[in-house]
């Protein structure tokens, strides 16, 4: 006489456990089916733009997506990953495959930022749509500034026009306007050429984004890694080398979730690993194609430390070049630091320095008392 009962009991518990557990009001054959829609209007889009800028519901129960993920162009490190890389992630996924990731995520880091969130199935289903409209329409570049090309070419073409009018056309009759115009943008024009021909090959604060988010502050400052750990060649070879994944996976085996950002990042590592493409780093000091530089001559042969040219990397998120690697840095630093002459073996062969340190006609040694100033020695 009790199984009615019962049975209705355990209905109502079901209904229950489906409306609340995962914030999805509708029935599992109701959002299977929401979930598989294909074709949305512009009315939808619309909405689903709205509800990944969290403008669609009051600010209590609003899901700003853009909070976390950066919808524009920006030199400022994110862990999070961007609008771009997630709607690339997602674009060969089911929309349920981003009601899961949204309400019920695996990663500690994730589950704190995702608590509350209140999506339904059509909720899930048109950010969805949205982003994969949005791999199509990628990330807002910066706004444009006026920069040295843009001053440069006003300062042009007011120095054609004075120096034409004062030769041919002669329209203006205040030859004292073209004068003027003449003098202070020959002075403009020539300060440019100059500077920008200084630097020209230089990269001083370079900071390119890299595939991974890598932070040395992170491995070399929090946890202590030793350089030559993942540089192992920058004492016995010319370049200080990019680590392979397999010194990535000797820590990654086992550690999948990274302290900033979650498991997106290490993620790349995996499927690197997995999928035996390398990762792509972009290096940042680069020196031009006509200068030899050694790695093993400056740390093993000449004990100087990482940080006097790379600066406190241990310090750094982004990798940023201190240096501007310029040819008169370099000699400066040749000129002026002593090296370690009488107890290194390397420097055994220089038999003249060595009768006149025994004479006491030479006291400290330097790279530029024993031809590191030569400029075969760089340029061969």
């Amino acid at each position: 006489m009790f199984r009615p009962f019962k049975g209705r009991f355990a209905l109502c518990l079901l209904t229950a456990i489906l409306l609340s557990g995962n914030n999805l009001i509708a029935f599992p054959q109701e959002a299977d089916s929401i979930y598989n829609k294909k074709i949305f209007t512009a009315e939808e889009l619309v909405r689903g733009e709205r509800l990944f800028y969290g403008l669609a519901y009051p600010p209590a129960r609003a899901v700003n997506c853009t909070g976390c993920h950066n919808t524009v162009v920006s030199d400022t490190l994110n862990w999070n990953p961007d609008a771009l890389q997630i709607s690339t992630l997602y674009r060969e996924k089911s929309a349920s495959d981003l009601g899961k990731a949204l309400l019920k995520p695996s990663g500690k880091k994730m589950l704190e930022v995702h608590a509350g969130f209140q999506l339904t199935a059509e909720d899930i289903t048109l950010i969805k749509a949205y982003m994969d409209r949005f791999v199509t329409i990628g990330l807002k570049p910066d706004k444009p500034v006026i920069t040295n090309l843009l001053l440069f070419i006003i300062a042009s073409v007011l120095f054609l026009f004075s120096a034409t009018d004062l030769m041919i056309t002669k329209k203006v009759s205040r030859k004292w306007i073209h004068y003027t115009i003449l003098g202070v943008t020959t002075v403009y024009l020539t300060w440019i050429l100059v500077i920008d021909a200084i630097l020209l090959g230089r990269s001083l604060n370079y900071s390119p984004d890299q595939p991974v988010k890598f932070s040395h502050a992170v491995h070399a400052g929090q946890n202590k890694t030793d350089c030559i750990y993942c540089h192992s060649t920058a004492h016995i070879s010319k370049t200080a080398g990019i680590p392979s994944v397999n010194v990535c996976m000797n820590c990654h085996l086992l550690v999948r979730t990274g302290t900033r950002s979650g498991t997106f990042e290490i993620a790349k590592i995996l499927n690197a690993n997995d999928s035996q493409v390398p990762i792509e780093w972009i290096k940042v000091h680069n020196l031009p194609d006509h200068v030899f530089f050694s790695h093993a001559q400056h740390t093993a042969v000449g004990k100087v430390e990482c940080m006097e040219c790379h600066g406190k990397t241990e310090e750094m998120d982004m990798i940023v070049q201190v240096s501007d690697l310029s040819m008169g840095w370099c000699l400066d630093c040749h000129r002026t630091r002593n090296i370690n002459f009488l107890e290194n073996k390397f420097y055994s062969d220089y038999k003249i320095m060595h009768e006149k340190i025994k004479a006491g006609t030479a006291g400290n040694v330097t790279i530029d008392m024993l031809g590191g100033s030569e400029c075969m020695r760089c340029h061969y």
